[in-house]
């Protein structure tokens, strides 16, 4: 069986650590970084404990067996499953400086049987830790990433063999490249050219239009775009969450959705007033339309563009951290609906008070489902003096 070179597996953790971390400057002596993986994973695993104890930071270790989820939902009742160890979880996020999520999984549809309503309880519950997260990020306090380390599970899933699937993953991080970490930056910085023109633009609205996607996307003037700050390796995607009751139209998507252990397939929203009215899928539409029902899942939290310059991943993953930045013949478009991104708020966050953010038209939920479409689309912005831009084309910007 296929086994990445230990060379990439080097690689792959010391841009986690050293670049990713603290917004693209690495971690600093004595912060404490905290780890967690998968058992499939371990590989990967111990290269970035042995990364972060050469950047004599702390390492805590999150250690989680494969297929690990399924027992828990089969077997807990919905108090169990509704529990939330409020002291653990909240001296975790006081602790820790740091944290590095590699995804990986032996059974992407691990809980497929699972009743998803079990899930999204279970979902429901962790909400205070993720606020909890969410909070000291934006005090600037906090940061993370995630990286993937690709099974045979996975790759089957993507219909890849392993080794074609682990291609993707050392040509999308650029861990063939003699200094990869050098490299991200550059990338770091064209992505940030592109924000910066894209923030000087005043966008009151953005529309969408693709094959069977016609959709209006509302801004307002105390937004800003993102991208290039660690989050995910990789990442190529610049994005800013939109004013979520301001959405209209419908879009179509050409990726499959894997959620709650389910996929899903053919997807098609549409909206009124900004909220999802109707919900149409060719496999797993009643599991969709579940997750829609969340609080604020109905509503868009995130809207995307991927340019295709920069990503050289060009196959489909069954991975959202890749699908969300394929490159290949146009880019990637994807919205997501439920939690929006407060840092893409333009002013001071910290002096922003709880209630302000709902009349900003910052959507809030438990859950952030990103959805991803590789058609070909035309963006448009309408900018605030009322004159009309295209902004991206042909899979890249054009501004």
């Amino acid at each position: 069986m296929y086994r990445p070179p230990q060379k990439m597996l080097e690689k792959y953790a010391k841009i986690l650590v050293n670049f990713a971390l603290n917004s693209g400057k690495g971690v600093k002596k004595g912060e404490v970084i905290f780890v967690q993986a998968q058992e499939s994973a371990k590989e990967l695993l111990r290269e970035l404990r042995i990364a972060v104890l050469k950047s004599g930071a702390h390492p805590i270790i999150h250690f989680i067996p494969d297929e690990w989820e399924k027992d828990f939902f089969e077997y807990a009742n919905e108090d169990q499953i509704s529990f939330f160890p409020d002291k653990y979880l909240k001296g975790r996020v006081d602790q820790m400086d740091h944290m590095i999520t590699i995804l990986s999984s032996t059974n992407k549809q691990e809980l497929k049987d699972i009743n998803h309503k079990k899930v999204i309880l279970g979902f429901n519950a962790m909400k205070p830790y993720i606020d909890w997260r969410h909070d000291k990020e934006n005090a600037g306090k906090f940061t993370w990433t995630l990286g993937l380390f690709g099974t045979e599970a996975m790759a089957k899933e993507a219909g890849l063999s392993l080794e074609k699937y682990w291609e993707q993953i050392i040509k999308g991080c650029y861990l063939d490249y003699e200094n990869s970490i050098r490299k991200w930056r550059e990338l770091f910085k064209q992505i940030e050219a592109l924000r910066t023109k894209l923030n000087k633009l005043d966008i009151k609205k953005l529309r969408i239009e693709a094959k069977d996607t016609d959709l209006i996307i509302g801004l307002d003037k105390n937004r800003q775009w993102l991208g290039g700050s660690g989050r995910n390796i990789p990442s190529f995607e610049i994005f800013t969450s939109p004013v979520c009751r301001q959405t209209e139209g419908y879009i179509s998507f050409t990726e499959p959705l894997y959620r709650y252990g389910n996929i899903i397939k053919n997807i098609r929203l549409e909206f009124k007033n900004g909220k999802v009215i109707k919900a149409r899928a060719s496999t797993g539409e009643k599991v969709l339309k579940e997750m829609i029902k969340t609080k604020g899942a109905d509503m868009v939290g995130e809207f995307s563009l991927t340019d295709k310059r920069f990503s050289r991943i060009t196959k489909f993953m069954a991975e959202t951290l890749y699908d969300e930045n394929v490159g290949g013949k146009y880019g990637n478009i994807h919205i997501a609906l439920g939690s929006a991104y407060k840092d893409a708020f333009s002013g001071n966050i910290l002096k922003v008070k709880r209630d302000e953010w709902k009349k900003m038209g910052y959507n809030d939920s438990v859950v952030h489902t990103d959805i991803v479409s590789t058609s070909d689309r035309v963006v448009t912005a309408t900018l605030q003096n009322g004159n009309n831009l295209v902004i991206y084309k042909n899979g890249q910007f054009t501004i």
